[in-house]
This record gives C-alpha cells, sequence and structure tokens, in this order.
C-alpha cells in the first residue's frame, strides 16, 4: 500500500507536505470526485471484506468505489499516513419512511484535528447529502457549501448532522418540486457521538448489511460519484444528473431510465468503472 498511488487514483498532484486543513480539503475533493460511493459488489456476487488491505485493492488498485465502510477507512489509512490527527467515529442514519435514526451505528466517518480545531470528514455518504469540504464541528453554526448549507446540532452529547435542502428542477415537469414528504426543508442526515471507534467495531455491521434483506442497499444497486458542477447516481437502472443551483435555490435533475446495456456503458463512461462480475440491478 502505498500514498503515492493512492493519490494517483484521486489525481492529486499537489504538495502534502503539510498536515494542513488547505492540504485535507483539496485530497477530500480530488477523493470524492474520483472514487464513487457504490455498493455494486453486492449485486454481483462479491463479498466485502472489511480490511484495509482488501479496500486498497479494490479501490486504488482496481479503481472501483465501495460504501461509507471502505472509502471513510481508505482516506483515514492515507490521513494516517500523512500526519493527522484523525480517529473514526459512528453514527446512526436517518431513514426519512421510518421518520427516524437507526437503533444501530451504520454510519462511519472521520474527526479530524488541525491546530486545535476539530472537523468532521467524511467521504462515504454519497448522493445529494454528501459534503465536498470538512466541516467545522461546531453546533449551531451554517456551513454553506456547493451542494447546499450544512449544519451540526449538538445536543447533551449526541451531535446531529443535516443539511438545508434547495428544490429541484426537472426539465420534464413543468413545476419545481422537492423530494420532501417531511415538513419543513431540513433534511436530517445522521447523528454521531464523539467517542472514537475502531474499523473493528464495523465488523458485524459489514456482514450484516451483506445478507440483510431489508436494508436499502440490498434492495437497490447505487453508483453515486460527486462532479465539479454537482453529482452523477446510478440506482438501478436510473441514471440522475444533478447540477446544483442551476438557479437561485434550484438544482437541476435530469433524470434517464437506462437498458441494461446502457447500465454498464455509463458505468465505464460516468463512474470509470468496469465490473469483473455480471451486475444485476
Amino acid at each position: 500500500m502505498n500514498i503515492q498511488e493512492y493519490f494517483a487514483r484521486i489525481s492529486y498532484q499537489e504538495s502534502h507536505k503539510d498536515a494542513d486543513l488547505q492540504t485535507l480539503t483539496v485530497i477530500f475533493q480530488h477523493h470524492i470526485q474520483a472514487i464513487p460511493f457504490e455498493n455494486l459488489s453486492m449485486h454481483c456476487g462479491e463479498a466485502i471484506e472489511l480490511d484495509l488491505q482488501s479496500t486498497y485493492n479494490k479501490i486504488v488498485r482496481k479503481k472501483r468505489g465501495g460504501w461509507c465502510l471502505e472509502t471513510n477507512h481508505l482516506l483515514f489509512w492515507a490521513l494516517q499516513e500523512l500526519g493527522y490527527d484523525v480517529c473514526i467515529l459512528g453514527g446512526n442514519s436517518y431513514d426519512p419512511a421510518k421518520k427516524a435514526y437507526t437503533a444501530e451505528m451504520n454510519h462511519i466517518l472521520l474527526k479530524v484535528v488541525i491546530k486545535g480545531n476539530a472537523y468532521i470528514v467524511d467521504v462515504g455518504f454519497g448522493g445529494a447529502y454528501q459534503a465536498w469540504q470538512p466541516l467545522m464541528l461546531i453546533s449551531g453554526k451554517d456551513q454553506p457549501q456547493v451542494p447546499g448549507i450544512f449544519r451540526f446540532m449538538e445536543d447533551n452529547g449526541t451531535w446531529y448532522f443535516e443539511k438545508v435542502k434547495r428544490k429541484h428542477y426537472i426539465p420534464e415537469q413543468s413545476v419545481p418540486f422537492t423530494d420532501a414528504p417531511e415538513l419543513g426543508n431540513i433534511r436530517k442526515i445522521y447523528t454521531f457521538t464523539l467517542e472514537p471507534r475502531d474499523i473493528t467495531d464495523f465488523q458485524e455491521l459489514n456482514a450484516y448489511l451483506q445478507v440483510s434483506p431489508d436494508n436499502i442497499l440490498q434492495k437497490k444497486s447505487i453508483c453515486s460519484l460527486q462532479t465539479t458542477e454537482g453529482l452523477y447516481a446510478l440506482v438501478g437502472w436510473t441514471f440522475t444528473e444533478v447540477k446544483y443551483n442551476y438557479m437561485e435555490d434550484l438544482d437541476l435533475v435530469q433524470i434517464t431510465t437506462l437498458t441494461d446495456e446502457e447500465v454498464e456503458k455509463t458505468l465505464k463512461d460516468k463512474f470509470s468503472i468496469v465490473l469483473e462480475n455480471k451486475l444485476i440491478p
């Protein structure tokens, strides 16, 4: 495992001699624009191993993506190699259908401390709720980024992560709509505490998600990648392209339904992914 090989994978060519916020931010952005959030292994009959060597081989050498357990673990290794003060945290994601956070920890994120300031670094959420820069760990402060306004709220040691939503404009539909069954324009994302975790704390979750039929990752094949303007997402046979802030407080959303052949081509063209085994979307 070689940090230069990781840098080549994310097309990062700048200096990394200082473990500072600027370097972290640029590495973060290169990572999310090169490494897709995807669970395609589950839909190609491949087991997902939660050890660093397997993750490194899959993402760096085979040029695949991964889900949060893989992509954030890989970034954790890279930041450690670069001398950052970084630790793993565990999160509980919000399920809009149940209007509740999961009872079990099901997300991994990173905390990085630079010059006494703590930042949340998470390259493993994917889709429209993926932040584009490290976020200061501070309660109640709006942190505007290209994808929208993010913020943390802290209550008695539990941190809540949320995003202010923008409206969507879909050209085929004449009126803008929001994807919100819930009231208001706040989308809850996940909760977490600052208790440091180890990757071994997620082994059971990694195994469970691959066999449990009722989780979203089993029900849908997902691949999403941040672009310079927005994001690409392939869910099943549906390809969505989002352009952030296309107009004031409005994101442009273009949706296409693909054939099986187009799925394979789209993975290659938009996500630079060539699968070894057949995908069953």
